[in-house]
């Protein structure tokens, strides 16, 4: 007898050995909470996020001591009507005496007035690192929140960058558990509809939420090398419901495929190890494959998605491979209980005639040249869009505004329109030549002063110890995503800096900020796209041409799968860079898609098509080794695999427009784009495009290798429940 393959060892084991293999899981699962509670998770700081000359320009301010602490400020404002000076500066006064009895504080400014009279601000400075000011806020919070509760006929309120990114953190944390408060009962739904039955239904959501789990706890001993930027929970916790359920999904569909068929409980478990458990490892590689990819971005933030989705796809795929089978082992017959009324009849009938599928496939296995060519022409049409694609990553001006805090930060603003996010100009002079860079500063700052798009505060520059770095904000009175704001960049970049100390022989400038660092991450991104495109094609095509020894597989899958992506961009283009979907989907849209989604996008819509298409494409191959011709193995393959594959895609759908519901903009378009690419992917690309390509290269499909003809295993239920199957047959289909 041949060796069987791993997955089915494996399989074996667990379903012979089952309360070891729960046990086991548990284990690991809890060990990974603990350990990942103890130990945290790593943020990003400012020194790994810096691209372009914006990262140059905090490169130098750090080098040279001018990086400076962390500022807050509290707003003083009126509720209604016109602010009472005297009972406001009285507020000032309270507010300056209780912040600066803190240990965090390191300094209080003196009040300042708005111009206009409507509000009157208290500055302050923080102690230690700016990286870490968010984790020492809590105390200038209540103080101010006292101060609040004492004057409930003012508004006192904090706001500063610290404050800002907390605000964020706990919005995010809001919508995330929005985020599972729909997506978990609505996957339930799906699947009891699938399977029919409410145990059947509740295994893959809880495998999903375990190897959830379990892979934030990895991922914070994980973050000590690639720290978290702030999205990576958002993405584990997306990726893991979507492809643990989806793995689990395909594994039991087949195990009750084959009990129908009469099979034992132990053979049965064994041949969805040896084909649904190998199509689950080669996707779950597929998918690791590709996110790896965002490692070439070479950015803290591609490094931290590509490294905390590699963990959930793991961890889900180890999880459908090992607890799985024991839980089939162990559950047998009792998976299908409570059995769903009328649900049940639809699903327990696993061999009965797929009709609406086939009618579905009709057009493109009869007529495979003109079905092909319409669904490319109307998918390319998709695509244009996207070679207009603007990027642009979030700012303070995208963020929900029914965030108390970006109300505060809005107030702010208009009373005090030098508050806007300001652009850190940074110059370093050669040694020797301090005095004229500093005079050529001075210069430059004149020219500000004069220039409508800038504001006129006074400047304060700050040199470093040694005399040779030199650094000053200078602010525009518009929002930072602007153009105005991004033509003032420019003329500070290509106009106003190169024309003062860019004539100072050895003296350099760099300029940062919040408007400078979208312009260079998205630069960035467009730099390094390619590059991280290449990558995931050429292994994607070493990896299909060795699952399916098949070039002509491999290459059509790459042609297919990039035209699905670069359709999934242009609806995000449609939707997300025009304001006509704002009232549907609740949204203000920036006019560009966020700079980290495209070649994120790229990635996980690329392992997650390769997902579906190494399953789908395993059962053709399997019924064409069985002796069918092409066209009969398309129409088998794809009508056997159809319910499982709606079914997944239907549960992924589900996950990611949860995210689509979401508040953060970001998130909003991640989850829209995914849901999208899932559902071009299911049905336009599975239905259309792959049968009528597949039915026209006929042969030509498994070049240079030749399909091995095999006995087809009995379709039939045994005679003999105790017969089995024969494991070589199918290692040899796989």
């Amino acid at each position: 007898m041949a060796k069987q393959p791993a997955t089915v060892r494996v399989a074996r084991w667990s379903a012979t050995h089952p309360w070891r293999a729960i046990t086991m899981w548990i284990a690991f699962v809890a060990i990974c909470l603990v350990v990942g509670g103890v130990v945290g998770t790593t943020k990003t700081t400012s020194a790994d996020m810096g691209t372009g000359q914006s990262g140059r320009a905090d490169e130098i301010a750090r080098q040279y001591g001018l990086d400076g602490a962390a500022t807050e400020n509290v707003l003083i404002t009126a509720k209604s009507g016109a602010l009472n000076r005297v009972a406001a500066n009285k507020v000032a006064a309270e507010v300056t005496a209780k912040l600066k009895a803190l240990p965090e504080v390191a300094e209080v400014s003196a009040p300042l007035a708005a111009p206009d009279g409507s509000a009157v601000l208290v500055p302050l400075t923080m102690k230690g690192s700016s990286d870490k000011a968010k984790d020492h806020l809590d105390p200038l919070l209540k103080a101010t929140e006292g101060v609040q509760k004492a004057h409930p006929d003012l508004r006192v309120e904090q706001i500063g960058d610290a404050s800002v990114s907390k605000g964020i953190d706990d919005q995010i944390g809001k919508d995330l558990g929005q985020a599972e408060l729909f997506s978990l009962p609505v996957t339930l739904v799906i699947l009891m509809v699938a399977f029919g039955a409410m145990i059947a239904a509740a295994v893959p959501v809880l495998l999903a939420i375990s190897a959830v789990g379990a892979s934030i706890g990895l991922y914070g001993l994980a973050s000590a090398f690639v720290p978290d930027s702030g999205t990576v929970a958002s993405v584990i916790t997306m990726m893991g419901m979507a492809v643990g359920v989806d793995y689990s999904l395909f594994y039991v569909k087949r195990e009750r495929e084959e009990r129908a068929k009469g099979r034992g409980r132990i053979d049965a478990i064994e041949i969805a190890a040896a084909t649904s458990g190998h199509a689950v490892v080669v996707s779950a590689v597929a998918v690791v494959v590709s996110m790896a990819g965002m490692y070439f971005a070479d950015d803290a933030v591609f490094s931290g998605l590509a490294t905390g989705g590699i963990i959930v796809v793991a961890v889900a795929m180890v999880g459908s491979l090992t607890v799985l089978p024991a839980l089939l082992a162990k559950l047998g017959k009792r998976i299908d209980r409570p059995r769903v009324p009328f649900l049940w009849r639809l699903t327990a009938r696993e061999d009965r005639e797929p009709r609406a599928w086939k009618a579905m496939l009709r057009p493109a296995l009869n007529h495979p040249g003109i079905t092909l060519a319409v669904s490319v022409i109307a998918l390319g049409a998709l695509a244009l869009p996207a070679f207009g694609m603007k990027l642009q990553n979030t700012s303070v001006d995208d963020f929900p505004r029914s965030m108390s805090t970006m109300q505060t930060y809005d107030r702010m603003t208009a009373a005090f329109p030098s508050k806007h996010s300001p652009y850190n100009v940074v110059a370093l002079a050669q040694a020797g030549k301090e005095k004229e860079t500093r005079a050529a500063l001075d210069k430059a700052i004149a020219q500000t002063r004069n220039n409508p798009l800038f504001t006129h505060d006074p400047v304060e520059v700050l040199v470093s110890k040694d005399g040779r770095a030199f650094k000053f904000d200078v602010t525009t009175p518009h929002i930072s995503s602007s153009k105005e704001a991004k033509d003032a960049l420019n003329q500070l970049r290509d106009s106003v800096l190169p024309q003062t100390v860019g004539k100072v022989s050895g003296a350099e400038f760099a300029v940062a900020g919040e408007t400078a660092g979208n312009k260079d991450f998205a630069a960035h991104v467009k730099d390094k796209l390619p590059l991280v495109i290449g990558f995931v094609l050429l292994l994607t095509f070493v990896m299909m041409s060795v699952t399916f020894r098949s070039v002509v597989v491999a290459l059509t899958a790459i042609a297919i799968n990039l035209l699905s992506a670069l359709a999934s961009f242009g609806f995000l283009v449609v939707v997300f860079q025009h304001t006509w979907a704002e009232g549907i989907l609740d949204f203000h849209s920036s006019g560009a898609v966020i700079s980290w989604l495209p070649l994120f996008l790229f990635v996980v819509l690329f392992g997650l098509s390769m997902d579906y298409h190494v399953f789908v494409v395993s059962r053709i191959r399997e019924a064409a080794m069985q002796g069918m011709s092409t066209k009969a193995a398309v129409e088998r393959g794809i009508t056997s695999s159809a319910g499982v594959i709606t079914s997944a895609a239907v549960v992924m759908v589900s996950v990611f427009l949860s995210f689509g519901t979401l508040s953060m903009l970001d998130m909003k378009q991640m989850g829209i784009g995914l849901a999208a690419a899932v559902l071009i992917d299911a049905i336009v690309v599975r239905i259309v495009i792959l049968p009528s390509l597949m039915t026209l290269l006929g042969n030509a499909n498994w070049w240079p290798s030749r399909i091995p003809r095999i006995h087809a295993p009995q379709h039939a239920a045994p005679q003999h429940p105790t017969t089995t199957y024969e494991p070589h047959v199918y290692e040899r289909q796989i």
